[in-house]
């Protein structure tokens, strides 16, 4: 049996840029069914989140009104998807050059830790532009990030291609 140690030290590599936002599309997606699963079991009201998020374009008026609304819907997605392609490529510009895609589980740890750290920064740092995202706070918002972030990056590595690493 071979022991492969590999160095988590900083190499000149790019990320695959490509490969980076079709993890944050998939990722988010994984984010956003995690947060309508948990929101149908516990008896909560989907169109919360769905209106904070869509509030951050729209401003926080959309967030006296409840229930469904198209353009509110709308917005909401382009929001949650453009995020969710920015943060994955950010954690693309820390897995590749650390070399920490190789293996399965540095990878998911890597994104585990990317996934607390992305919460502590939108929920403790970015609440003062955005304060209704405080109420939010919590274990759950916490799991749905961690989610999100080794779902991003078990799906960057799935999808890197080696002839595009420099």
């Amino acid at each position: 049996m071979e022991l492969h140690l590999h160095s988590h030290r900083w190499i000149s590599r790019q990320p695959d840029w490509l490969a980076a936002s079709i993890a944050g599309f998939g990722a988010g997606g994984v984010m956003m069914l995690v947060e309508l699963l948990w929101s149908s079991l516990s008896g909560g009201n989907p169109w919360v989140t769905t209106r904070m998020v869509a509030a951050m374009a729209m401003g926080w008026e959309v967030l006296q009104t409840s229930g469904y609304a198209l353009d509110v819907v709308i917005v909401a997605l382009v929001v949650h998807y453009v995020l969710g392609v920015v943060f994955a490529m950010m954690l693309a510009a820390l897995i590749a050059p650390f070399q920490l895609d190789s293996s399965t589980g540095m990878v998911l740890l890597a994104g585990a830790v990317f996934g607390v750290v992305l919460y502590v920064l939108n929920f403790y740092g970015m609440s003062g532009a955005f304060s209704w995202f405080a109420e939010m706070r919590g274990w759950s918002t916490v799991v749905t990030h961690i989610i999100y972030g080794m779902a991003a990056a078990y799906i960057y590595r799935k999808l890197e291609r080696p002839d595009k690493q420099v």
